[in-house]
């Protein structure tokens, strides 16, 4: 059983310019296929080494395996298909499978795109995929491709859905396959070292209308963090690795693991720097763990402070203030951790003087780095359905957070975009000059100037979000700018049924839902009650440790508990 993993080239000028990212995905695949016997498989990353569709044919045409695995984000699902269908031209005995985020919500529509997909995976993909590669080996595909868990097809045009596979409870059991990639070629340009994304752990308890990694991965599970370290310490040891970014949404979440997990690499002295994503206010929480955090080598916090105007973060369900934002910017510089400060921009109500704001703001809070977002409502996410008829464009492969999907009502795309740029080019001008070259801390400076490196890079290449082939120049070139959209995509009307089993797969409390959507998932959701009593991700003074372990229910809701959840109550985006 020869099985060939592929990552889809797919560039929008977004988190690739800060260099070349190892995929974590084909890595805890395939170790979990291994552990279930199945050792013959290889990757190709199309992405990092820029292949064509010829030269991927070429490789196919050349390996003739049995299966040919992509995954995809929202963004990247036209380039997987086209992979897959290119794959299935040149290996037609070859069974196509495709997994990833996207595919799990949106798999009706894809399979109406593209019918020779013979197979989507759903959700967490280990478990799933080594059912459906055992299916294969045993004979039993496709006779009895009905039984296998957490998968989708085409059964003569009609789409079906199985039933959904049970989340891994026992994360510990899934040990990556680092091996399997070639890690010369995964260099993190701030700091010229290779770059891993472990996890902590997976999902998350809140449920912010505009995300949907809690609707993926359903259940949150904390990994032992004696056996993360283990895991870095095989990436430092073998592979050269020597900064990592956490891939959880939030690590913080779970102080007393994500503490475990700074002892143990103190207890290692590993020589490695990493970064992390979170909470504003999981930073006013952990006020005076912040020099043992960076003790443990985090030099890197993006804080979702996601908007100045407060007017904005009601929407997110996000309940930070401004203010909140401010201080814990001001507690990271304070302790020597460098603060990037995450802002969206391009809603309904945005103006050229809201986007002046955020600049404004930016400027007084004084991050190391800001990042502008264009607001992008998932189309599986809660958000995108509240929005209805305010959703125009349909052509995914856009949903990129640098293409501005969404119109303002006061200004036209090419303003916003160009407003967005300026303020780029004030806030690192400043930057340049008068901030990363007087930082004191050697360790902060040369990676301030890594990142500036990286992103000048990226600009004067024209790869900045995309700048190139939107053919932006500047404030003189607003009126030819082109952003490509594909009008001709349209979303596939989804039968009822299927609508009904993407609905039953996760759910939001009924508190953050609309009247519509309550109505029609009531009889589904009796137990998402149980997680009325969380604030939303990013906000409000409730954290994990507050909450009496008898009371904390499994993401969703529901009386299945982890493990080690008493365990826990005492308690990068570039």
């Amino acid at each position: 059983m020869r099985i060939l993993f592929v990552h889809p080239n797919y560039q929008c000028g977004g988190a690739e310019i800060a260099g070349k990212w190892s995929p974590a995905w084909v890595a805890y695949l395939a170790g979990y296929l291994k552990s279930g016997g199945y050792s013959d498989y290889s990757f190709v990353d199309a992405m990092t080494d820029e292949l064509s569709d010829d030269e991927l044919r070429e490789i196919f045409k050349r390996e003739q395996v049995d299966v040919i695995a992509t995954t995809a984000n929202t963004p990247a699902i036209y380039t997987a298909e086209r992979l897959l269908k290119i794959a299935k031209e040149e290996c037609p005995d070859a069974i196509t499978v495709l997994g990833g985020i996207h595919a799990t919500f949106m798999f009706q529509q894809i399979l109406a795109e593209a019918p020779w997909i013979d197979v989507i995976v759903r959700g967490e993909g280990e478990a799933v995929t080594l059912n459906l590669i055992r299916a294969i080996d045993q004979g039993r595909w496709p006779a009895e491709r009905a039984e296998i868990k957490g998968i989708a097809y085409l059964d003569g045009g009609q789409c079906v859905a199985t039933a959904a596979e049970p989340p891994i409870r026992d994360v510990d059991t899934i040990v990556a396959d680092w091996g399997v990639l070639d890690w010369k070629k995964y260099q993190y340009i701030p700091m010229g070292v290779p770059v891993a994304t472990p996890n902590l752990a997976r999902g998350c308890p809140f449920t912010c209308s505009f995300c949907s990694q809690w609707k993926f991965w359903r259940d949150y599970r904390v990994r032992d963090p004696k056996k993360v370290v283990d895991e870095i310490e095989v990436l430092h040891r073998e592979y050269g690795v020597g900064f990592f970014i956490l891939a959880d949404e939030e690590p913080t979440i779970n102080r007393k693991k994500f503490v475990e997990f700074c002892e143990e690499l103190i207890e290692r002295n590993l020589p490695v720097y990493w970064g992390i994503n979170t909470r504003v206010t999981d930073v006013l929480r952990d006020e005076e763990l912040l020099p043992f955090y960076r003790k443990a080598g985090l030099i890197h916090i993006s804080l979702g402070t996601e908007a100045a105007a407060q007017l904005k973060l009601d929407l997110f369900n996000k309940e930070t203030t401004v203010a909140q934002n401010k201080k814990a910017i001001d507690l990271l510089r304070a302790n020597g951790i460098v603060t990037e400060a995450q802002f969206i921009v391009g809603l309904e109500n945005e103006t050229k003087e809201t986007i002046e704001e955020t600049y404004r703001m930016c400027v007084d809070w004084n991050p190391d780095m800001a990042n502008w977002s264009m607001f992008t409502p998932w189309p599986f996410s809660d958000l995108f359905h509240q929005l209805g008829d305010k959703v125009e464009i349909f052509d995914f492969e856009k949903y990129n957070f640098v293409t501005p999907i969404m119109k303002p009502n006061a200004m036209d795309r090419a303003e916003l975009l160009d407003a967005v740029m300026n303020n780029y080019r004030r806030f690192y001008m400043k930057k340049s000059f008068l901030g990363y070259p007087w930082v004191r801390d050697p360790i902060r400076r040369k990676y301030l100037l890594g990142c500036l490196k990286a992103f000048l890079k990226s600009a004067f290449e024209r790869k900045f979000y995309s700048l190139g082939k939107h053919n932006y120049w500047g404030p003189q070139a607003k009126g030819k700018i082109n952003f490509g959209f594909d009008e001709s995509r349209k979303l596939v009307k989804q039968d009822a049924k299927i609508e009904q089993q993407v609905i039953q797969w996760k759910t939001a409390p009924p508190r953050k839902r609309s009247a519509a959507t309550n109505e029609a998932i009531k009889t589904a959701d009796a137990n998402a009650n149980a997680m009325a009593g969380f604030k939303a991700c990013g906000g409000g003074d409730q954290q994990m440790e507050d909450v009496a372990p008898t009371k904390i229910m499994a993401c969703g809701g529901g009386d299945q508990q982890l493990p080690d959840a008493a365990s826990a109550m005492p308690r990068f985006k570039i």
